[in-house]
């Protein structure tokens, strides 16, 4: 039976000890300083785990191959799938994907395996601190050479939005837009990455830590099923197309979405960095 969503340190330690066809990938990074996830991943992982870096793995920066634009465009399904064989994944594999950044990265590759038609993905709950309390094994250095694998495309399980969606689509019932980037962000107030600051307009705002409790595990269902439904208030759910600044911390809250029973929304991976580096297209504050 393979994890679709979620899976609990101690279900991972019982999964390596079956011997189950397996990979865990390491996402952790630092948004401001992408050369430091190279060094947490020297200093400690889970012992076995690859390296999945958002800039270098999980983006693209050769137009050619991009699908989307924005500070971390998505590369092309083909191109991904080239990077996942390269690493000694095939679609055999249960994927487990983790970062020590409070979820904020590892939900990019859980997606983007989802894209790429690859059901057998989760998310380790609560990181790498969640590992570490519950006693599990890890290891420092170099990584470890691996055959190479053979994954094959298969049809997608998750939708891409694009820009030109977006547009087509916007002020109408049938599209309901969730930014999942923090409060002030999203009114406006503060633009640390982006040219202009502000949202979307008529969108919703639900940053993405509010998926977590204090122990850094996705809240319960029913919670996260009320706080949605408040958050809609009549919306849609199969309207909500969800966003944020670059398409990577928008994820948690397309994971919590389907932890508290709705279907399967669509991601704007290109989100506000290409929306607002486009030209001529409406902005909102407050």
């Amino acid at each position: 039976m393979s994890h679709t969503h979620l899976i609990s340190a101690d279900e991972l330690k019982t999964l390596q000890a079956s011997g189950a066809p397996l990979l865990v990938f390491d996402c952790s990074g630092e948004l401001g300083d992408p050369a430091k996830a190279d060094a947490l991943f020297a200093d400690k992982r889970i012992a076995g785990a690859v390296q999945a870096h958002l800039e270098r793995d999980l983006s693209t920066h050769d137009p050619a191959h991009a699908v989307n634009g924005g500070r971390h465009p998505l590369p092309a399904r083909e191109h991904f799938a080239a990077w996942l064989s390269g690493i000694g994944f095939d679609n055999t594999m249960q994927a487990v994907v983790y970062d020590r950044n409070g979820g904020n990265y590892c939900g990019r590759l859980w997606w983007m395996l989802k894209w790429a038609g690859h059901d057998a993905v989760a998310v380790l709950d609560g990181g790498l601190q969640a590992w570490e309390t519950a006693g599990g094994a890890l290891e420092s250095g170099p990584a470890h050479a691996r055959p190479t694998g053979s994954f094959q495309l298969q049809p997608a399980l998750r939708r891409l939005v694009r820009t030109d969606e977006v547009v087509q689509q916007l002020g109408r019932p049938t599209q309901t837009l969730i930014d999942a980037r923090g409060a002030p962000r999203y009114r406006g107030e503060v633009e640390p990455l982006d040219p202009i600051a502000g949202h979307i307009p008529g969108a919703l705002n639900r940053p993405f830590t509010d998926n977590f409790g204090a122990d850094g595990r996705f809240k319960p269902a029913a919670q996260l099923k009320a706080e949605f439904d408040q958050l809609l208030a009549g919306h849609e759910p199969q309207s909500v197309v969800h966003h944020c600044g670059s398409g990577v911390s928008a994820v948690p809250n397309l994971i919590a979405m389907e932890l508290a029973g709705y279907a399967p929304a669509a991601l704007y991976a290109g989100s506000w960095s290409e929306w607002s580096r486009t030209e001529g297209l409406p902005v909102a504050k407050g």
